[in-house]
């Protein structure tokens, strides 16, 4: 029987995992089969994924890549790791997508940002204390390449307008708008929508406060574009101010969505 193991096509006589297990890695206390981690006996079938490991050992330098192939099948894999995403503004939306779509194997990541990390940052901005004082897109870079050392990072610490943003992400399957300023999302939106045809944009609008987290959502807005959130509370919701969860939860919507873009599989 033919199969992937650890990364490599294998013959094996094997035929279940546990067998497998026994006769090469008894020391494994993981087990993913197909994508899905597994913990008892499980038939072995032809071009089958499996990966062995211990959960207290980092992988050498090719484990990250090969464990992402893993857990998200061979087609997954190869279509995210063509893929390149652009993301503007890498404030609370754009530095958690950033991180999410690198834990997801998308292989070129462009990042734009010309603000520094602050302190008022860290309560919901995907950075820590001893980034302070950094540009977000060193920052930012720093950490998705100690996520994902395969992610490829095209960083531009720059002030996105009119006249740059066709040149930063004209390359871009997908880009994701995660700008503060409503002025700045709709110029984004119109240079990028009518100076390609096919880049699809995904932007975030209202994830401010502890509201319900529910309500936040992701609509189809015009043929290549998507808005995520509640599309009330904004950054400018007062009293309530912005914070880390409803923050992230659009920022995962955002993120959801670039994948299902890609793998075409959202309508």
């Amino acid at each position: 029987m033919r199969i992937e193991m650890n990364g490599k096509g294998t013959d094996t006589s094997c035929r279940t995992v546990m067998q497998l297990h026994d006769a090469l890695f008894p020391d494994a206390d993981v087990m993913i089969l197909n994508g899905y981690r597994i913990s008892c006996d499980v038939r072995l079938n032809e071009n089958d994924q499996i990966y062995f490991g211990k959960s207290k050992d980092f992988p050498d330098i090719e484990g990250p890549e090969m464990i992402t192939s893993t857990r998200d099948s061979t087609f997954v894999h190869e279509r995210l790791g063509k893929a390149t995403v652009g993301i503007a503004g890498l404030g609370g939306l754009g530095s958690n997508i950033a991180a999410m779509l690198a834990r997801s194997g998308i292989g070129c990541l462009v990042i734009a940002d010309f603000d520094t990390v602050e302190p008022t940052n860290l309560n919901r901005q995907n950075y820590y204390i001893d980034s302070i004082g950094m540009n977000k897109t060193d920052s930012t870079e720093n950490i998705l390449l100690h996520i994902n050392p395969f992610v490829k990072v095209d960083k531009h610490c720059t002030k996105i307008d009119e006249n740059n943003a066709a040149d930063i992400f004209g390359e871009c399957d997908v880009v994701c708008e995660a700008f503060d300023s409503p002025s700045a999302k709709a110029m984004l939106v119109n240079t990028l929508l009518t100076g390609s045809s096919e880049i699809v944009i995904v932007s975030g609008s209202g994830m401010g406060g502890y509201y319900d987290s529910n309500i936040i959502r992701t609509e189809k807005r015009m043929e290549r574009l998507y808005v995520c959130g509640d599309n009330v509370n904004g950054d400018t919701t007062t009293m309530v101010g912005l914070m880390a969860p409803r923050v992230n939860i659009c920022a995962g919507h955002m993120a959801n969505a670039v994948i299902r873009i890609l793998m075409d599989s959202i309508q």
